[in-house]
């Protein structure tokens, strides 16, 4: 009988438990959201719809519906340089994947050295590593440019990965600082007391527990490598070594028509990784950049 009374007043609370109740400003807030979103997606949906059109229907039907649908955007997209699309897919993701690398060891690296080593004037280089934050890339370019010709790297992705590994980019220095400094010192000591060098201490100890940061690290460094493009255009000449982003200026500039339904196909599919890297971490970006933020 007790049991029975239980289910029977148990489930409206926990139906009512999984429903909110119904509040005019929820009500505006969500649809508010929705606006929002359908306005901030509506241009990659219409760039969508437009590389499944016919070329000479793109403008005259501005629906995001085609009433033709064709896969010849794509095709003659695909083959419309001297080099395949997917010679240019091929190397934004050896670009990306150096880039990531790069990015999350030497960086995770100095991070360490911040937040857990002691040495002379670590306040004043920390200050220096921050300030770098705030020079414009622009800058920088001509002296970088002076220095990767004298080298020889010019048309090759050594400009695009080699900074990587020597942890240029301050912003993932301090977001890797700030959580790392999360995780309680006491770990460092039980480490040391069982012999662990300092080396000993990152690798095994401090980046397995820093895995959302790490993860957060990740995602940014390909998806801003994947749209970069003022980099591989200042460096990068020869057809054969661009990126997608240089390889689609260079496909307008090529074909001297409006086909615009190939450049929008091509488009199309260069959005694809960008977004399939989104949905599958977007729990681990979400965790590495709340954790860093709150508890930092």
């Amino acid at each position: 009988m007790s049991n029975q009374s239980l289910r029977v007043v148990g489930a409206p609370r926990n139906q009512a438990m999984s429903f909110l109740p119904f509040t005019w400003p929820r009500f505006f807030t969500h649809l508010f959201l929705i606006v929002g979103t359908v306005i901030m997606l509506y241009p990659a949906l219409w760039m969508l719809s437009a590389s499944f059109k016919p070329s000479d229907q793109i403008f005259s039907d501005p629906g995001l519906w085609p009433r033709t649908f064709t896969l010849d955007n794509y095709i003659n997209g695909w083959n419309a340089l001297d080099t395949s699309f997917g010679v240019f897919f091929l190397n934004s993701f050896i670009v990306c994947i150096l880039v990531v690398i790069g990015n999350v060891f030497s960086c995770s690296l100095a991070a360490f050295a911040f937040a857990r080593m002691r040495f002379t004037l670590r306040g004043f280089w920390f200050a220096v590593m921050l300030a770098t934050i705030m020079l414009p890339g622009s800058i920088l370019i001509v002296p970088q440019y002076v220095l990767f010709k004298s080298l020889g790297w010019l048309d090759t992705f050594l400009p695009l990965t080699a900074p990587k590994f020597l942890a240029t980019d301050a912003f993932f220095i301090f977001l890797l600082v700030q959580f790392i400094r999360t995780i309680p010192t006491e770990l460092d000591d039980s480490a040391k007391i069982d012999g662990c060098g300092p080396f000993q201490l990152y690798w095994r100890i401090l980046m397995p527990l820093s895995l959302p940061a790490l993860a957060t690290t990740a995602i940014f460094s390909f998806i801003t490598t994947w749209g970069d493009f003022f980099g591989p255009l200042i460096y990068l000449n020869d057809q054969s070594v661009y990126t997608v982003a240089v390889a689609l200026r260079s496909f307008v500039d090529s074909t001297g028509t409006s086909d615009y339904g190939a450049v929008f196909a091509m488009g199309v599919l260069s959005l694809i990784p960008v977004f399939v890297i989104f949905l599958i971490f977007q729990r681990h970006l979400i965790e590495g950049i709340a954790t860093s933020g709150l508890k930092g």
